[in-house]
């Protein structure tokens, strides 16, 4: 595998960052968190994690993040946003203010509360072997537009998007042991940015 070019951020605000930097750890890449805009340069690639999608995105504005993370994941920096992280990436009605670099509308914990959380086998492109999806609150991706591509389904919907450099999963691929997603992110950072 490719080594990025620089530290893949964690956008370390709120949520399940931690096991995001472990995962990346695992697979021996560099990684950084991200709390301030400063913490946002130079980096190969920005991952925004699970965790509170309206707590994140008032701190995300709170610590001065919000506009340079829309621009960096505008300008073709790779991004990967899980659950809440892809609440913020993509479209939506309603709280809470979202980035809207993805051409894709999701609605929040559209399949429940807590207690309606659910694990699924997943057929995920490009993968051999199922992904073990962990669904907690999880969004529901309700369209695509051009040129947003569906990845893997569950349900009929939608569950990894992949729109040029934006990489969303309304699932949590860093609660489970398998680096697969992450290494297929590492790779996108790797190649660069996109145009």
């Amino acid at each position: 595998m490719n080594e990025p070019a620089g530290p893949i951020g964690v956008l370390a605000i709120q949520g399940s960052y931690h096991l995001h930097l472990r995962a990346l750890e695992r697979l021996g890449v560099k990684s950084r968190e991200v709390r301030k805009p400063g913490d946002l340069e130079s980096l190969a690639g920005l991952i925004l994690p699970g965790g509170e999608s309206t707590v994140m995105s008032l701190l995300a504005r709170e610590y001065g993040l919000f506009e340079p993370l829309r621009l960096l994941a505008l300008s073709g920096l790779p991004c990967f946003g899980t659950c809440a992280g892809s609440i913020l990436l993509g479209r939506g009605q309603g709280q809470p203010p979202r980035l809207e670099a993805a051409p894709v509308e999701l609605l929040r914990n559209a399949y429940g509360s807590q207690i309606d959380s659910f694990t699924a086998e997943l057929t995920l492109e490009p993968l051999e072997r199922p992904f073990h999806g962990v669904f907690i609150r999880a969004p529901r991706i309700v369209k695509l537009d051009p040129p947003a591509r569906a990845l893997g389904i569950h349900g009929g919907l939608p569950v990894l998007v992949e729109c040029g450099n934006l990489l969303l999963a309304t699932f949590h691929p860093e609660l489970t042991d398998d680096l697969r997603v992450h290494e297929c992110f590492v790779k996108t950072c790797a190649q660069g940015r996109t145009s």
